[in-house]
């Protein structure tokens, strides 16, 4: 619903109704449905701006708001079309309704404006009476033949992360919450009794002998205990990948519950332990606590000294020599590298396998450019994309997969394995 934007001119504050500030908040909400980190916090500030800067001139009053609720560049495109059809511009009438209205893509449009599109179209009728279906049951809405289609499913394991509208993100966050990963299971230092094919227990046999006094000696066998690895999560939650982190948090709480030796970390500018926050079956309550836990959500990235802090802190405190490591990041590092090579280094030597999973691999033409990507790329067994539910399905394959040379205390040395 499009709200009443009546306020008065003149000194910038709103009248007695306090309808400017009400509807500023209730943009602020649009946006943060539309994707852009925007809280009660930079709400508040944001009634501030507009009433600093006034309402009698509209460009006042856009950059106003465009200075508090816009820090990234990718989001002025969704701020300037959600402030165009939220504040009633007359002048784009035909662009207002190919936000709310569903039509025919103009040939030639980039699959990015329409994605974009969607996005602030499904935030405008989130709070209607029946979300974003109350759209399509618009009588004006033209219906399409869907013969000869591709499958919603199939269409939305395909799907960006980034591109997905609430409603898509909130069935994928679904799916991904009914995963189960079974985890490929290595030996352990342990032994468990063994058939015919198996080692001999000569312990065991001997005292069987012992026991019965028996001439002929039944041999014991023994064969090694197995049991999934640990498996530890480091995920950036910079603001270029808060969309995918979101995502990958309902991945690993679907991991944890099925899982006794799951540890998650979460990492912007500082490292945030958030195990026991997303302990538990509900993934709401659970999103809850880790939301509560972290403080620097969507901010700046300092992969080096983050990952530092988790060598020196935790890689005694949780068993990483026997650990399957994914490293969730874009690589995009606000210290230029600075020092994360050797953390890499000292992180890939004390784990089991170490995996990268980087958003970036999304786009065919990716090159190892960043100072960060190139401090990382050379300590990892394994890169993978981590986009969409297609590519989460693969790595829950990839993590089911026994791999040779996997075994418990597989400590590596400077260029070479032990």
């Amino acid at each position: 619903m499009i709200a009443d934007t009546r306020a008065h001119r003149g000194n910038g504050s709103d009248g007695g109704d306090g309808r400017l500030a009400e509807n500023i908040v209730h943009f602020a909400r649009i946006l943060r449905a539309a994707g852009l980190p925007v809280g009660p916090a930079t709400a508040l500030d944001a009634v501030r701006a507009a009433a600093a800067a006034g309402v009698s001139r509209r460009d006042d009053f856009y950059w106003a708001l465009h200075a508090v609720l816009v820090n990234k560049r990718d989001q002025h495109e969704i701020f300037d079309q959600t402030f165009e059809v939220f504040w009633r511009n007359p002048a784009i009438v035909e662009r207002t309704m190919a936000l709310v209205l569903s039509r025919v893509n103009a040939e030639g449009e980039r699959a990015e404006d329409r994605a974009l599109r969607r996005r602030v179209a499904d935030s405008l009728w989130r709070d209607r009476p029946g979300g974003a279906e109350a759209r399509e049951r618009e009588p004006d809405a033209p219906a399409f033949d869907a013969a000869l289609t591709w499958s919603a499913t199939e269409v939305l394991g395909e799907k960006d992360f980034e591109t997905m509208t609430a409603d898509e993100f909130a069935a994928a966050a679904d799916a991904v919450g009914a995963f189960r990963a079974e985890l490929a299971r290595v030996p352990t230092r342990r032994f468990r009794p063994g058939s015919s094919v198996d080692r001999i227990d000569m312990r065991k046999t001997m005292r069987a002998a012992m026991r019965g006094g028996a001439d002929i000696i039944a041999l014991a066998r023994r064969r090694k205990r197995t049991r999934p690895p640990p498996l530890v999560i480091l995920c950036d939650i910079s603001g270029s990948m808060d969309r995918y982190a979101r995502m990958v948090l309902y991945f690993v709480h679907a991991l944890s519950n099925g899982h006794d030796r799951v540890n998650a970390f979460l990492f912007g500018t500082r490292l945030s332990n958030v195990t026991r926050a997303l302990g538990g079956r509900d993934v709401d309550t659970a999103l809850e606590n880790v939301a509560a836990a972290v403080h620097d959500w969507g901010g700046g990235t300092r992969i080096g000294h983050c990952v530092g802090a988790f060598n020196k802190s935790w890689s005694r405190r949780v068993p990483t020599h026997e650990a399957v490591v994914l490293f969730i990041s874009d690589g995009l590092d606000r210290d230029a590298g600075e020092g994360l090579e050797r953390e890499m280094e000292r992180l890939h030597f004390s784990c089991r396998r170490l995996i990268w999973l980087n958003p970036l691999l999304r786009y065919e033409r990716f090159e190892p450019k960043a100072l960060g990507v190139r401090a990382i790329l050379p300590h990892v067994d394994e890169i993978r994309p981590v986009h969409n539910l297609k590519s989460l399905n693969e790595l829950g394959r990839a993590l089911g997969c026994a791999r040779p040379g996997d075994r418990v205390g597989r400590f590596r040395r400077r260029g070479k394995a032990a």
